[in-house]
């Protein structure tokens, strides 16, 4: 009889697998943040250093559709990650979530699922008011996440810190469709 007291040996063998360094973008939407004041993303760039991960980009943009688009389609070609804080409200300004959900080719329901789970049992029923996303876009894992430091911090650490590695491993382990791939001349091409 076998036991099931953790992850499958698969899972774990994948888990293993994963490479401990990430290349990783970090984007914050504010019309107030400047790189003196904006704990988020300064957090995330410590974390995410402290963790060996290779950051290959950083900005902040205002919260509008076009600099959002812009700021992300240019971090996405260097990073296999990018996670970004901020615009993710209700109010009118907040526009960072149609601007990502646009952009996804592979949506990860669970990720926003989970985050509002979390933020639930710290902020009671306002975690409702997160529209916390994240989903592959292309070749690149893209996640949004509310600017507030706490939320930043809770995501990290409850969902992305220790899933980074294997997050990368899994979109990279079989390709994307109509992704070229590394040695690959595209779609029907010779590689």
């Amino acid at each position: 009889m076998t036991e099931a007291t953790g992850p499958s040996s698969s899972s774990t063998a994948h888990h293993q697998a994963a490479p401990r360094s990430v290349r990783v973008a970090v984007l914050t939407v504010s019309d107030t943040r400047t790189p003196e004041t904006d704990t988020s993303g300064a957090y995330l760039l410590s974390e995410l250093h402290a963790g060996g991960h290779e950051v290959t980009g950083y900005r902040i943009v205002r919260d509008d559709g076009v600099e959002i688009r812009s700021a992300l389609t240019a971090l996405m070609r260097d990073a296999a990650v990018v996670i970004s804080s901020g615009g993710t409200g209700i109010t009118g300004r907040d526009v960072t979530i149609p601007v990502v959900e646009s952009l996804l080719t592979k949506p990860m329901p669970g990720f926003g699922e989970l985050f509002r789970m979390l933020s639930y049992r710290e902020v009671g029923g306002a975690a409702m008011l997160s529209r916390a996303v994240g989903g592959l876009a292309g070749g690149t894992l893209l996640f949004a996440l509310p600017g507030s430091l706490n939320a930043v911090q809770t995501a990290w650490t409850g969902l992305l810190r220790d899933e980074l590695g294997h997050l990368a491993f899994e979109v990279a382990r079989h390709g994307q469709p109509m992704i070229p791939q590394p040695g690959s001349a595209g779609p029907g091409g010779a590689g």
